[in-house]
């Protein structure tokens, strides 16, 4: 998967199937967030994502109060969102059941 950097129809086209997700004011990240039925699944998921994210070698920013976990996606290192970021929302939304 590269880390280039999508254009804003790439990204469009890639959230309008991914329920949850939206660009950021700037386009330059995604963003959901997640809320569960409490402490236990939020944390249940995060270890999951970061399972994930470790073989990937991408690794979200992310934040969890009891039972949210909020989430931005972007490849720093491109300035902006790539393939990966997408993979990735793709993979936490399959965990989150969605």
């Amino acid at each position: 998967m590269t880390r280039e950097k999508l254009d804003k129809d790439a990204i469009a086209e890639a959230l309008a199937g991914l329920d949850g997700w939206a660009l950021a004011g700037d386009g330059r990240s995604i963003s959901r967030k997640f809320t569960f039925r409490n402490f236990s699944e939020a944390f249940a998921f995060m270890t999951r994502v970061a399972l994930a994210a470790e073989k990937m070698d991408h690794h979200p920013d992310w934040s969890n109060v009891y039972k949210t976990v909020d989430v931005t996606l972007n490849t720093h290192d491109a300035g902006g969102v790539t393939a990966l970021d997408i993979e990735l929302a793709k993979r936490m939304n399959h965990y989150f059941g969605g």
